[in-house]
């Protein structure tokens, strides 16, 4: 992967828990990591393809290796919200880059 092409600024979140002042347990997204990263939205083919089997991912986000990132997680790119659907490891090593295929998220906790 060029690194040219980690050109996005993205926001890395996951869904944490806190008490409240009440003592009521409260779930809020916390940013994980800032990292560059490629938004790629799939193309009108692959958008085509992905619907005949049911498909809910609208982008590909490309960013170098993070240890912890999961699919529980999202990404916020300039206030667009993408939920992971999956953690792909790049053939080589495993440890070069990560391909996280997204569905399109909501702001909502």
């Amino acid at each position: 992967m060029r690194i040219g092409a980690l050109k996005h600024f993205v926001v890395i979140q996951q869904l944490g828990s806190s008490l409240d002042a009440n003592g009521n347990t409260v779930e809020a997204w916390t940013d994980f990591a800032s990292v560059y990263a490629d938004v790629a939205p799939l193309s009108a083919r692959e958008f085509v393809a992905g619907q005949a089997v049911q498909s809910q991912v609208v982008a590909r986000i490309t960013i170098r290796y993070l240890a912890g990132v999961r699919a529980s997680m999202r990404i916020n790119h300039d206030g667009a919200i993408y939920n992971i659907q999956g953690v792909l490891a790049d053939q080589g090593s495993g440890r070069e880059y990560l391909t996280l295929p997204c569905s399109q998220g909501t702001n909502d906790g």
